[in-house]
């Protein structure tokens, strides 16, 4: 199962055949497929008074802090996992 993104769209490859998935409504079958060690959630949080974005694994674990949204997002996709956004 190889993960990328294609015009803002997470598109999950198995076997060679594309199929596209907003990760706001992953069925059951596709959020298996991904897997948790390759989902990593970002929530907007304030450190010392000051905006940030905290990137977490699947289960919780803190991974990393950056100082906007954009910066978390390619963070998660450098390391090759599928960025979700927390509200």
């Amino acid at each position: 199962m190889r993960i990328t993104t294609q015009n803002g769209q997470v598109v999950l490859q198995a076997d060679h055949t594309p199929i596209a998935a907003d990760v706001r409504h992953l069925t059951d079958i596709q959020m298996r497929a991904l897997g948790v060690s390759r989902v990593a959630y970002i929530k907007p949080v304030i450190i010392e008074g000051e905006d940030a974005f905290a990137i977490h694994a699947a289960d919780g674990t803190p991974m990393a802090l950056t100082e906007d949204q954009q910066t978390a997002v390619e963070a998660i996709l450098q390391h090759e996992m599928v960025p979700a956004l927390l509200h």
